[in-house]
């Protein structure tokens, strides 16, 4: 005889959730085939977003310069003291000696007292203050323990800077690390979008700069200023020298120059020693806020952080290592992508 119990139902529940699932399956459906591709970024914007990133890359650039300068000076600086510790390590062993000698002399003689010894200690600090023993010791003595204390205060003081350089030196090492690893970063970044321009694009982009990197034998009208200083003159000549020498991040010449590497090689062969970063350079000579009171071979500063330094060349124009992908060149305060915030004369 036939069953007639009625086939068992789905819980409410169950309905609900497949019910949500599938409204929601559909509705994501529906959204993908309505959805726009999405767009390709223009040359121009892609050309914006690579200066921006060429930017930040020529900000770090600085920091990793500074970083680098200052790894040189605290290598020289640990040489110099180290030297110093080994000097004076053997000036202290050549004063131990010479009172070891006495005691010798003294106890060949039979003039030695049993406290004498005191004088071969690594520590003669304790004796010292002991008036029983100084009340057996001659003058000549006193005199050649003093002279050991003194120099074992003057090696453990030059230690101890060491060791501080020393730390110093580690955490330069680990910035630079970092900043170098950040200028890549933006560099390799900024490759990746010009990779997806097209062939046509990329041409575009390159005359582009053609025209604006404008080579040495190409006039520039740059009026009748008249350079700063003899100096000044000089550092903006050798600059000139070097229209169409690549940008390379970190590079201070002669081949290839960052922007502070320009400036500061340009004075360099005017005999001039001026500091390696830009921040450095805006604080090193007297400022001149006015573009009118400008005179060529005048250090100009842009941007608010002061990262990019150029030459004044007269007219409205600047000789510098625009940043990555372009040369030294010639441009016009309005094309340099930041405000100018002041000139130094040095």
């Amino acid at each position: 005889m036939a069953s007639h119990r009625r086939p068992k139902q789905p819980s409410r529940a169950r309905v609900t959730v497949l019910t949500t699932a599938a409204a929601a399956a559909v509705a994501l459906g529906t959204q993908a085939a309505n959805a726009a591709p999405s767009e390709k970024p223009t040359k121009d914007e892609v050309k914006a977003k690579v200066d921006k990133l060429y930017e930040q890359a020529e900000h770090a650039t600085e920091k990793y310069n500074g970083a680098k300068e200052k790894q040189g000076k605290l290598q020289k600086e640990i040489s110099t003291i180290q030297d110093d510790v080994a000097r004076g390590q053997e000036e202290l062993n050549e004063l131990r000696e010479g009172l070891g000698s006495m005691a010798s002399a003294q106890y060949r003689s039979g003039g030695i007292d049993p406290s004498v010894q005191l004088f071969l200690s690594s520590d003669p600090d304790d004796y010292l203050d002991k008036a029983s023993t100084l009340d057996q010791l001659s003058a000549q003595q006193v005199d050649a323990l003093k002279k050991i204390q003194d120099k074992q205060r003057e090696l453990a003081q030059q230690r101890a800077e060491a060791g501080e350089k020393l730390k110093d030196l580690s955490a330069t090492r680990e910035e630079l690390g970092k900043k170098k690893k950040e200028v890549q970063g933006k560099l390799a970044e900024a490759q990746e979008l010009l990779n997806t321009l097209t062939a046509e694009e990329k041409a575009a982009l390159a005359a582009e700069e053609e025209r604006a990197s404008r080579s040495a034998a190409e006039r520039v009208e740059l009026g009748n200023s008249v350079p700063a200083s003899g100096r000044a003159a000089a550092a903006f000549s050798a600059a000139q020298s070097k229209l169409g020498t690549p940008y390379v991040y970190g590079a201070t010449g002669p081949s290839a120059f960052d922007c502070s590497g320009l400036t500061s090689w340009a004075y360099a062969q005017a005999g001039v020693s001026i500091p390696r970063t830009s921040e450095a350079q805006a604080n090193y000579g007297t400022r001149i806020y006015s573009q009118s009171d400008l005179q060529v071979g005048d250090l100009v500063f842009f941007f608010n952080d002061l990262h990019h330094v150029g030459l004044y060349a007269g007219n409205g124009q600047v000789i510098h290592a625009p940043r990555p992908g372009t040369v030294v060149r010639y441009e016009s305060f309005g094309t340099m992508g930041g405000p100018f915030m002041w000139g130094v004369r040095v």
